[in-house]
């Protein structure tokens, strides 16, 4: 039965972030900002909902679960925290571009542009695993690498112009 409960508390925490986004979006549109890639934000509300319903509804809820992958999924929220964190006010589920403001370059920022995309991607495949469900996460991860990749053509897009502003002129 510890199957639908982990669904759920991974449901739970991604309402959460989707309450916080729209605090920060809300902000965010009132300093100026504007989105980008509207269109496609529909398809990621759409396959995050579809993962979360396809384990819910094809994995046993009495299914094994393999604690290796379960721990790795954990370490994955810890990042997802730290890049949260990083971001801070900045941080949406949507692609903003705050016009005149340097893009970001601390916490995880400092290594890769775009943590956040690598741990979904990572969650994804995990967690299906954590319950011996490699379909599910195989499937996923197919689907959300090419949902990203449009998504960050889209985010680069729009990051280009403000990659030449100084990091210490704002969110650093």
């Amino acid at each position: 039965m510890a199957v639908p409960i982990i669904i759920a508390l991974v449901a739970l925490a991604r309402l959460g972030e989707l309450a916080y986004s729209a605090r920060n979006a809300r902000a965010l549109k009132a300093r100026g900002a504007i989105e980008l890639g509207a269109g496609h934000y529909p398809l990621v509300l759409a396959l995050h909902g579809a993962w979360l319903a396809a384990l819910l509804a094809l994995v046993r809820w009495d299914a094994a679960v393999d604690w290796y992958w379960l721990d790795a999924f954990g370490a994955l929220q810890g990042l997802r925290l730290w890049t949260i964190a990083s971001l801070g006010p900045y941080w949406t589920t949507r692609v903003f571009n705050v016009p005149g403001e340097p893009v970001m370059r601390r916490g995880p920022y400092r290594f890769i542009a775009h943590p956040n995309y690598l741990i979904v991607a990572g969650e994804i495949a995990v967690l299906p695993l954590a319950f011996g469900a490699w379909r599910i996460a195989l499937i996923f991860s197919a689907l959300n690498a090419a949902l990203l990749a449009w998504r960050i053509r889209v985010e680069e897009r729009g990051l280009a112009p403000r990659r030449t502003l100084s990091a210490s002129s704002g969110p650093a």
